[in-house]
């Protein structure tokens, strides 16, 4: 039988040095390329922040709303100049605020301090967003 003969292991401790020196550097550099990146508006973001001013400038239509009722046609067609319509709500409830059709805030109806003469609205609530189907 032949002795195996075997290699005496050669330590490169310098070569591993060296390798993981240019690694880390490596490392650091790709982390300063991305911290840049970070800091750098995406297009997505710039376009989206140029839009901002084209959709925030779309007229929406605002409405308030003291209550309602359903009445039978019959009904409606005799309404005249005096006639009083009674509302589902009482005085001192309330208001809804309706934007495009949809109750975003309720509120409590007051009097202008610069203009006596004219309604305001005091939110008291914002309602909740919820995605239609």
């Amino acid at each position: 039988m032949s002795k195996a003969q075997s290699k005496p292991e050669v330590e490169k401790p310098e070569i591993e040095e060296v390798e993981d020196d240019q690694l880390n550097r490596a490392i650091e550099e790709l982390r300063g390329v991305l911290s840049e990146e970070e800091k750098r508006p995406s297009a997505a973001s710039t376009a989206a922040a140029g839009n901002n001013s084209v959709i925030f400038g779309i007229p929406v239509e605002v409405q308030i709303v003291l209550g309602s009722t359903e009445m039978p046609v019959s009904e409606l067609m005799a309404l005249q100049k005096g006639s009083t319509v009674a509302l589902d709500r009482r005085i001192g409830e309330p208001v809804d605020v309706v934007v495009n059709g949809r109750r975003i805030a309720r509120g409590e109806i007051t009097v202008l301090e610069s203009d006596p003469s004219r309604f305001g609205i005091r939110l008291t609530e914002i309602v909740a967003a919820t995605k239609s189907a």
